[in-house]
C-alpha cells in the first residue's frame, strides 16, 4: 500500500520564536528596512517549508504565510481596496498594506493632542469561534475585482525553487465575500459573479506554473446558509471547474457540513476536507454522498487544542475508511495549525506528567505522520508511539492533579439566587450615581496602559532572578502611581490602575488559579504581530488566594477619583485558555465563575467602588449553529452572573466586549444586567451600537471612540461627532466614553494624545447638552 498522504492545511506563521512578531514591529518603528522585513519572511516561509517536508509531510501548503492577516491579503490580491487608502490602481504597497491593517498616523500638534491625518483601519473581527482576529473586507455597490496581487503564485514558486512542490491555500470566494461587508448595505454575495473570475484567472496560472492541487478554504459552509448562499457555492465552483487549472481540495472546518452536506458534496471539485474532531459524526453521511473519485481529506487531530491524540482509537476507527476509498484519503489537522503554538519541545520547564499529556503544531505533525505509518504499514510499525500516547491518555484520566472533590461540592451547592443582583438596574443605578458623582458623560479607560519596553524589561529580570522581588514591587508601584496621576491630570472621571504587573488578562489570572498551567514559549498569533500564551486548563479550577486586591486598594489610596477593580470573566477565561476535552466547557466556566465571585467579594470590602468583569469572548463562543446558541448563552450568561451578582447595589459591575456583531445576542447581552458595558466601535463608526439602540438596551453604555488597535490619533472633532452618533437613540443618561479596548499594546506618545482629545471630546458633548437645555 502507498503512503497515506498527510497535509497540514496550513502552519503557525509567526515562528519557532515569534521571529515574524519582532520583524514587524521592527519595521513599524524604523529599525529595519522594507528588504530586510521581506527578507526575515522568506526565512520563515522556507524554514516551515523544510520542516515540514522534513517531519514527512506530503502535502506541505503555501500561501498559508501572511504579514499580517490572509483576509487582508485575499482582499488585497484581487483589488478590494477601499477608496479612502488612496489606492492609485498599481501594485499595492506595504505602506497600503498596512493602513489597511493598522490604520495611517496623523502628525503631531502640540502636547496632548494631534492632528486627524492618516486614515483608519479596516474592522477587525474574530475569526469564526476563534481568537485569531481577521480584517473585514470592505465592498463599494460598484467594486469591481481584478487580480492585483500574485502573492500565492510567487510563493508556490518560491517554494518550487527549493525543491518543494506545494498546495496553495486559498480563502475560497463566497467565503470571502460573506465575511466581508458592503458600503451600502447590500449582499456581498451579490458580487460573486464579479469576483469569481479573477479566481479562474488566478488558478489557471498557478496550473501553468505546476500546481496540481489548491486548497481553497469555504469555512462558511458549515455556518446556517440559506438556499440562496447555497446556490452561490453552486455558481462559484460550476464556474471555476469550467475555466479550468488545477485540482481543488474544499475545506471545511470549525464544525460540520450539516445540512449543507448534499450542496458540498456535488461541488465539482476534486477533494473535500472534513473537521472531524468538532464533529466526528459527519464522516459516514459525507462518505455515502461524495463521489468515489473524490478525496476526503480527514481532520482527525486537534488543530485548535493542545491535547494529545488517542493513536490507537483513531488507527481503530480510519482502518475500514482507508479499506473503503483506497488512494483516495488524507490524513490532516481538524483545521490550521495557526491556532495551537509551534513546538511543546520549546517548553523546557514545563511540568513533565503536564507535557506528556500534550502536542503542539509540530507533534500533531508527527501523530498524523504516525498514523500514516500505522496505517500504510501496520500497527507494529508505530507501536512505540501508540503505547506512549495511550499511557500519557491514562496518566491524565487518572491523575489526582485533574479532579477536586472541593470545587465538585461547591459546584454542586450553586443556586438560581447567586446569579441574581439584589435589586433591580433603576434602583441600583440611583445608589450608584449617589455613590461616585460622575458627570453626564463619564469618562474612563478600559483597563491596561503600555506595557513600554522597561514594564517589560523588569518584568523579564524579575522572572530571571536579576531584579529583587522588593525592587519589582517598588518599580511597579511608581508604574502604577505615574499612570494615576496623568488620569488625574488630564481629567478622567473613573481611573484605572494601569495593569504594568499583569502580563495578559488571561496568563495572570492563570498563574494564579489552581487548574491551570501556564507556558513560558507556546505563543499564538491573535493577529498581526500581537501573540498570546494561551493557560493551559488541566483541572478543576479555584482561587487560593486573592488576585487583584492588593493592586486596587493601593491603586485606590492614591487618588479620589473611583479605582476600578480589573478582572477577566470567565467565558473569556475559558475561551481564551486551551481548555479540557474531559468535561462539559460549562462545567470549567461555572468553576472559573466561582472563583471570580470570591475575588468580586473581595474588592467590595476592599472598598473598591467599581468593579470591571470583561468578558470580550462572549461573542466568540457563540456556536456557530442558531440551533446550538441558546444553550450556550444560557450557561454563559449564568456564568457571568455568577461572577458578578454578590455585591451591594451601590457597588457598580462594568463589562467589555470587542470585535463582533451584537445583534444577535443582544437578548443575552442584556441579561448580564452588567451596569455599565462598553463596546468596540469606532472601526464600524458606531455602525455596532445599532443593536443597542434598536434593542433599547437598558442599562448604561460606553461605544469607544478610538482604535486602539492602530497608532493612529484621533483629533477632538471627529470623537465628538462619534459621541454625538452614540447620542442619536440613546438616553444620553446611558452613555460613557472610552476607547475601544485596553491600551496595553499602544505607545505612551499615542495615549497621552487620545486620551486627552477624549476627554475634551466629552467636554464638549457636555457643553452642547447644556447649551440646548438652556
Amino acid at each position: 500500500m502507498s503512503q497515506i498522504p498527510v497535509a497540514t492545511l496550513g502552519v503557525p506563521r509567526i515562528g519557532r520564536r515569534r521571529e515574524l512578531k519582532f520583524a514587524l514591529e521592527a519595521y513599524w518603528a524604523g529599525r529595519i528596512s522594507q528588504a530586510e522585513l521581506l527578507s526575515a519572511a522568506a526565512r520563515l516561509r522556507e524554514e516551515h517549508w523544510l520542516i515540514q517536508k522534513a517531519m514527512g509531510v506530503t502535502v506541505i501548503p503555501s500561501n498559508d504565510f501572511s504579514l499580517y492577516d490572509h483576509v487582508l491579503d485575499t482582499a488585497v490580491m484581487v483589488g478590494a481596496i477601499p477608496q479612502r487608502y488612496g489606492w492609485d490602481g498599481a501594485a499595492v504597497s506595504l505602506d497600503t498594506y498596512f493602513s489597511m491593517a493598522r490604520g495611517s498616523q496623523g502628525r503631531p500638534a502640540g502636547c496632548c493632542h494631534a492632528e486627524g491625518e492618516g486614515v483608519p483601519a479596516l474592522e477587525m473581527t474574530k475569526w469564526f469561534d476563534t481568537n485569531y482576529h481577521y480584517l473585514v473586507p470592505e465592498f463599494s455597490p460598484d467594486q469591481e475585482f481584478r487580480l492585483v496581487s500574485t502573492k500565492p503564485l510567487d510563493e508556490f514558486n518560491e517554494a518550487k525553487a527549493l525543491g518543494i512542490h506545494t498546495r496553495p491555500m486559498l480563502v475560497g470566494p463566497v467565503s470571502f465575500l460573506k465575511l466581508g461587508k458592503r458600503t451600502d448595505g447590500g449582499d456581498p454575495l451579490a458580487l460573486l459573479p464579479r469576483l469569481v473570475p479573477v479566481y479562474a484567472e488566478l488558478l489557471r496560472r498557478l496550473a501553468e506554473a505546476g500546481a496540481a492541487w489548491v486548497q481553497i478554504d469555504e469555512p462558511c459552509l458549515v455556518l446556517d446558509l440559506s438556499q440562496d448562499e447555497k446556490r452561490a457555492y453552486a455558481f462559484a465552483y460550476e464556474a471555476l471547474a469550467a475555466a479550468g487549472g488545477p485540482k481543488l481540495m474544499l475545506a471545511t472546518y470549525f464544525g460540520a457540513l450539516g445540512d449543507n452536506l448534499p450542496a458540498a458534496a456535488v461541488l465539482p471539485v476534486a477533494g473535500l476536507h472534513l473537521d472531524l474532531v468538532r464533529e466526528p459524526e459527519q464522516l459516514e453521511p459525507a462518505l455515502s454522498l461524495l463521489p468515489e473519485n473524490c478525496v476526503v481529506s480527514l481532520g482527525v487531530v486537534d488543530g485548535r487544542n493542545v491535547w494529545r491524540a488517542d493513536l490507537a482509537a483513531l488507527l481503530d476507527r480510519l482502518t475500514p475508511v482507508i479499506a473503503s476509498r483506497p488512494g483516495r484519503v488524507e490524513l490532516a489537522p481538524s483545521c490550521s495549525l495557526l491556532h495551537v503554538p509551534f513546538d511543546l519541545a520549546l517548553e523546557t520547564s514545563l511540568d513533565p506528567e503536564l507535557k506528556s499529556w500534550l502536542a503542539f503544531a509540530v507533534q500533531k505533525v508527527e501523530e498524523l505522520v504516525a498514523l500514516s505509518h500505522g496505517l500504510t504499514s501496520g500497527r507494529e510499525a508505530v507501536q512505540s508511539l501508540i503505547d506512549a500516547a495511550s499511557r500519557a491518555l491514562a496518566s491524565r484520566a487518572s491523575s489526582p492533579r485533574v479532579h477536586d472533590p472541593l470545587v465538585e461540592g461547591r459546584l454542586a451547592g450553586v443556586t438560581p439566587e447567586m446569579a441574581r443582583r439584589s435589586v433591580p438596574f433603576s434602583e441600583r443605578r440611583a445608589c450608584q450615581r449617589e455613590r461616585l458623582k460622575l458627570p453626564l458623560f463619564p469618562t474612563t479607560t478600559i483597563g491596561s496602559f503600555p506595557q513600554t519596553a522597561e514594564v517589560r524589561k523588569a518584568r523579564a529580570a524579575h522572572l530571571r532572578g536579576e531584579m529583587s522581588y522588593v525592587d519589582y514591587d517598588a518599580f511597579l508601584k511608581r508604574e502604577t502611581e505615574k499612570a494615576i496621576r496623568f488620569q488625574e491630570e488630564i481629567g478622567l472621571d473613573v481611573l484605572v490602575h494601569g495593569e504594568f504587573e499583569r502580563n495578559d488578562m488571561v496568563q495572570y489570572f492563570g498563574e494564579q488559579l489552581s487548574g491551570f498551567a501556564v507556558t513560558r514559549q507556546s505563543w499564538v498569533q491573535s493577529y498581526g504581530s500581537r501573540c498570546v500564551r494561551p493557560p493551559i486548563i488541566y483541572g478543576d479550577v479555584s482561587r487560593p488566594r486573592p488576585m487583584t486586591v492588593g493592586w486596587a486598594r493601593f491603586a485606590q489610596s492614591l487618588t479620589d477619583k473611583p479605582v476600578k477593580g480589573m478582572l477577566t470573566g470567565p467565558v473569556t477565561m475559558l475561551q481564551w485558555s486551551f481548555p479540557r476535552d474531559d468535561v462539559p466547557r460549562e462545567t470549567v466556566c461555572r468553576q472559573i465563575a466561582l472563583a471570580l465571585r470570591d475575588e468580586v467579594a473581595d474588592l467590595e470590602a476592599a472598598g473598591i467602588a467599581v468593579i470591571q468583569i470583561d468578558e470580550p469572548a462572549l461573542r466568540e463562543g457563540l456556536p456557530l449553529r442558531q440551533a446550538d446558541r441558546s444553550a450556550y448563552l444560557d450557561w454563559a450568561v449564568e456564568c457571568f452572573r455568577l461572577a458578578s451578582s454578590g455585591v451591594k447595589p451601590e457597588t457598580q459591575i462594568h463589562t467589555h466586549m470587542c470585535y463582533g456583531e451584537f445583534n444577535d445576542i443582544i437578548d443575552a447581552i442584556a441579561s448580564m444586567d452588567a451596569d455599565v458595558i462598553s463596546i468596540e466601535t469606532s472601526r464600524s463608526r458606531m455602525e455596532l451600537l445599532k443593536a443597542f439602540r434598536v434593542f433599547r438596551y437598558p442599562n448604561d453604555i460606553g461605544p469607544g471612540v478610538f482604535d486602539i488597535h492602530s497608532p493612529r490619533v484621533p483629533p477632538l472633532d471627529e470623537m465628538a461627532a462619534l459621541l454625538r452618533k452614540a447620542k442619536d437613540g440613546l438616553d444620553r443618561r446611558q452613555i460613557w466614553v472610552n476607547p475601544d479596548c485596553g491600551l496595553k499594546t499602544r505607545a505612551w506618545e499615542e495615549v497621552r494624545s487620545s486620551l486627552a482629545n477624549m476627554v475634551f471630546a466629552a467636554r464638549k458633548l457636555r457643553e452642547e447638552v447644556q447649551a440646548s437645555a438652556s
